[in-house]
């Protein structure tokens, strides 16, 4: 590695544009060639001890073909300024919430103990480490999820006479089992996961856990709330018809960046996950804030988010990265196409 990276990166966390510009533009021509790019990019992603992240060389060719808007294989010092403005200055300063995923009664003791499932896990256990983000990691949002089911939710396995299954229905309605899924019949065509009843509205079992610290300005988010149909994410209901207020909310505050964790690793945690990256938010998931149903599923979770750009990391890593001083390649990258995706419905926009 070059030493002045090392010396160079100052310009990059101080927010200084043109000596930015002139401090990589290494042979003075007034434009940076994807050499030149390269080396921002080796400045800008590193983590808080100063261990550099490698960039792709396809995600690196793609990142540098977005800000090079004239495609003459340089990017000139106006180019640079979009750059900088909607790039390098959210990887270094990002705006940070975090979402905490229905930390509740019924699912750490009560009707829905996650203990009981496949995986054995204790959903007591993601208390703690949550607890200790919050009261250290400098957040610009807080955010609770809820369950929050009336009594004739249809996830209830209890409520499966109530509905009629559709013919499609892989299981029949007397061979159905608790975490089966079958298929109901009418304008939904909802494709159901049988549990027991579980945090129905206004119920213990449905509180948050006592021990889980609520900072004064967080802000609770309710789903599920609708009896026909589902909702595992923060974001949306399972089959995309109603969603919660939480996107306006981060949006409101300018969020860049959410952080999620909760219970159940491969279901609402998941599902708020994909949501999150779906909706153009850089995402990461808090590894060991998180417990889950069945093994197999949370490494297909894993592998999900990952797969869409999303970074999955320890509680303890949490801190540097809010504050800027631990940048991710991944989230340099998904910030990147939600660029190239706005500019490129800018210039539909205009055609049109």
């Amino acid at each position: 590695m070059p030493n002045y990276i090392d010396k160079e990166v100052k310009f990059i966390i101080g927010k200084k544009m043109d000596a930015c510009f002139a401090a990589f533009d290494k042979d003075g021509d007034g434009l940076l060639s994807i050499d030149e790019f390269e080396y921002i990019c080796r400045a800008l992603f590193r983590n808080d001890r100063g261990k550099i992240y490698g960039v792709d060389e396809k995600q690196l060719r793609e990142i540098f073909d977005i800000f090079d808007i004239n495609s003459d294989g340089f990017i000139d010092s106006k180019e640079f300024e979009m750059c900088w403005n909607r790039w390098i200055k959210i990887c270094t300063r990002p705006r940070s919430a975090i979402i905490v995923v229905d930390v509740q009664n019924d699912f750490i003791s009560g009707s829905l103990n996650i203990k009981n499932c496949s995986a054995q896990h204790d959903g007591l256990a993601v208390i703690e480490p949550i607890n200790n983000i919050l009261d250290t990691v400098p957040f610009d949002a807080f955010f609770h999820s809820l369950d929050w089911h009336p009594v004739d939710h249809v996830s209830f396995i209890d409520n499966l006479h109530m509905r009629e299954l559709d013919e499609s229905s892989p299981i029949s309605r007397d061979n159905a089992k608790l975490y089966d899924t079958v298929i109901f019949k009418g304008k939904y065509q909802l494709e159901q996961r049988l549990w027991p009843r579980h945090c129905v509205q206004d119920s213990w079992g449905a509180e948050l856990h006592k021990d889980l610290k609520i900072v004064d300005k967080a802000i609770k988010i309710y789903k599920g709330t609708n009896p026909e149909v589902d909702s595992y994410s923060a974001f949306w209901d399972n089959k995309k018809l109603a969603k919660t207020t939480l996107k306006s909310q981060l949006d409101d505050k300018n969020i860049t960046d959410v952080y999620i964790c909760g219970i159940a690793y491969d279901v609402c945690v998941g599902a708020t996950a994909i949501d999150a990256l779906t909706s153009g938010l850089r995402t990461i998931l808090i590894d060991d804030c998180c417990r889950g149903v069945d093994l197999v599923d949370i490494e297909k979770t894993k592998e999900r988010i990952v797969g869409c750009s999303g970074v999955i990391v320890n509680s303890c890593q949490v801190k540097a990265m809010v504050e800027g001083r631990d940048r991710r390649p991944e989230l340099g990258y998904k910030l990147a196409m939600e660029i190239k995706k706005s500019l490129n419905n800018n210039n539909k926009k205009i055609i049109d």
